[in-house]
């Protein structure tokens, strides 16, 4: 294969991720003892989903999450993750024990293994573009919020795939992806969308059918043998209000016809999502008929991020593969990266000051919010008007990896 295209080893972006790491689990150690009795992860910002879930999912005595029952407990919920998610939850208490802080240790340590990967799949389809990934702010503040590199790492395994021409392996890994978190089922579209538009339908069903068998394969057997608790999933994040930091929330807060019920707010969203998404496309290929397809998967991500009513801090891990492969310059990255911080920063510092410690106003937590909404929208109109950035997912990028002949017979 040939790489002068970069002037980044693979080594290098492994080091640099190894660093983001080590540095964010430094960040979140203070919180890792689970004694938050004096609001530690609001004033030294090192909260993380990871901790208390040990608990609250009930994973001290060996439950088996779907398949043992939950111990009722008002107020919290159980089983309320994919099915892949609770097993890395389960194999950690396995590893780590029944301690918060060895509990934390062995997550950190599963994360970190698969932010290696995610950076690794990155550097062998965009080169040093894998720095964005390594060394960005968002991975070092919520890299181990929660669970969701897991499915960064699969997302990210499926784009290396589809740029090898293992259509069937990219849709396999999307479906272990959507199985985790289920967003990397977003990317089936644009995936898909691509070998349509090479006129290659058979690859695109390959993609199609990989990822349905595998989300299938994972959950089918748990949804037989307990469904009330794998439908708990889709129950629990159906029945939630806007959360803090989504438009919902902010529109709501400005206007009081703007808070509408729970389930006007899920079907607008995803109205919204997918008009806006459907927007963009038509807009690019009026402008560049030719472009690539599979980049169609960041404005579909950014649409769904900014119509839905949950962004957690977590989630703009899930951007990072796609603006570091498709978006063509560094300042909306920069601007995206510097905005993510803040609202990193002033959510947890306004969530003090609710709870009696002194922190930030809601507006300056909801003013971040939107400097990170304009953020996204400047990347997006940056991937409206000019050409991707050379990766190997597509064919020009293709052929630069493995080279033209190559390329003509995969």
């Amino acid at each position: 294969m040939g790489r002068a295209r970069t002037s980044v080893s693979l080594g290098a972006a492994l080091l640099a991720v190894a660093g983001t790491m080590a540095v964010g689990a430094a960040l979140k150690a203070p919180c890792a003892s689970g004694d938050w009795s004096d609001l530690r992860q609001y004033r030294l910002l090192c909260y993380s989903d990871i901790v208390p879930l040990l608990v609250t999912e009930q994973l001290q005595q060996g439950r088996l999450p779907f398949l043992d029952p939950c111990d009722p407990v008002p107020g919290r919920n159980c089983d309320e993750y994919p099915v892949l998610t609770m097993a890395v939850m389960r194999l950690a208490a396995w590893v780590g024990g029944s301690s918060y802080a060895t509990f934390f240790v062995a997550n950190a340590a599963i994360l970190a293994i698969a932010a290696g990967v995610a950076a690794a799949g990155l550097w062998a389809v965009g080169g040093r573009r894998a720095l964005w990934f390594a060394l960005a702010p968002s991975l070092l503040l919520t890299g181990l919020v929660n669970w969701d590199l897991v499915a960064v790492a699969l997302a990210t395994g499926a784009l290396v795939a589809f740029a090898a021409r293992r259509d069937g392996w990219a849709g396999v890994l999307l479906g272990l992806g959507a199985a985790a978190k289920l967003y990397p089922a977003l990317f089936v579209v644009p995936l898909v969308v691509q070998r349509v538009h090479e006129r290659q339908p058979d690859r695109a069903v390959r993609v199609l059918w990989g990822a349905a068998g595998a989300w299938t394969a994972v959950n089918l057997p748990f949804a037989l043998a307990s469904p009330a608790s794998w439908w708990e999933f889709f129950r629990f994040n159906a029945s939630r209000g806007p959360d803090w930091d989504s438009l919902w929330y902010i529109a709501c807060r400005a206007d009081d016809r703007a808070c509408w019920p729970t389930g006007s707010v899920n079907l607008a969203s995803a109205v919204l999502a997918v008009a806006l998404a459907g927007a963009l496309w038509w807009w690019k290929a009026r402008r560049s008929p030719g472009f690539a397809r599979w980049s169609l998967g960041l404005p579909i991500l950014v649409a769904f991020l900014l119509a839905n009513k949950v962004y957690s801090p977590q989630y703009s891990l899930w951007l990072l593969p796609w603006l570091a492969l498709a978006l063509p310059s560094l300042p909306p990255f920069v601007a995206f990266s510097v905005a993510d911080v803040a609202v990193f920063v002033t959510r947890f510092s306004f969530f003090g000051t609710l709870s009696g410690a002194e922190g930030a106003p809601q507006w300056a937590f909801e003013l971040a919010v939107l400097a990170r909404a304009l953020a996204l929208a400047w990347c997006v109109a940056d991937w409206l008007r000019r050409d991707t950035a050379p990766s190997a997912l597509d064919a020009r990028g293709w052929a630069a990896w493995v080279g033209p002949e190559e390329a003509a017979t995969a």
